[in-house]
C-alpha cells in the first residue's frame, strides 16, 4: 500500500528554520516527481516546491525562493524540505505528494499520492 509520511513540522519563531521529511513506501520512489504543498486555513492548497526524479531539476514558488530548499534521497525513499527565514505567512499544513507522470507541474491534480500533512506554525 502506498504511503507518504511527513514529519518535522512544529512551532517556530519567525526567522527560524525547520526541516520537513517525507518518507515514501509502497511506490518505486525514484519513478516519481515529488512535490511539497501547503494549505493555510481558508486558502487553496498551493505548490511550494517540486523535485525531479533524479533531483536534477527543482521548482519553487516565488514566495519561498531563496528560503526553502527541496532535496531527495532515493536510497532512503525520502524527500526533504529545508525551510529557513520562516515567516508568519508560511504557517500552514504541509503535504508531500508524488507524481508518476513527472511533469514538474505545480498543479495539485497532477499528483496521484498524498501524505496526511504536518502542521507548521510560525509565530511572529
Amino acid at each position: 500500500q502506498e504511503q507518504l509520511a511527513e514529519s518535522g513540522g512544529g512551532l517556530v519563531q519567525a526567522g527560524g528554520s525547520l526541516r520537513l521529511s517525507c518518507e515514501v513506501s509502497g511506490l518505486t520512489f525514484s519513478f516519481y516527481v515529488m512535490g511539497w504543498f501547503r494549505q493555510a486555513p481558508g486558502k487553496e492548497r498551493e505548490c511550494v516546491s517540486a523535485i525531479s526524479r533524479t533531483g536534477g531539476s527543482t521548482y519553487y514558488a516565488d514566495s519561498v525562493k531563496g528560503r526553502f530548499t527541496i532535496s531527495r534521497d532515493n536510497a532512503k525513499n525520502t524527500v526533504y524540505l529545508q525551510m529557513t527565514s520562516l515567516k508568519a505567512e508560511d504557517t500552514a499544513v504541509y503535504y508531500c505528494a508524488a507524481d508518476r507522470v513527472g511533469s514538474m507541474s505545480p498543479r495539485t491534480r497532477e499528483y496521484e499520492y498524498w501524505g496526511q500533512g504536518t502542521q507548521v506554525t510560525v509565530s511572529s
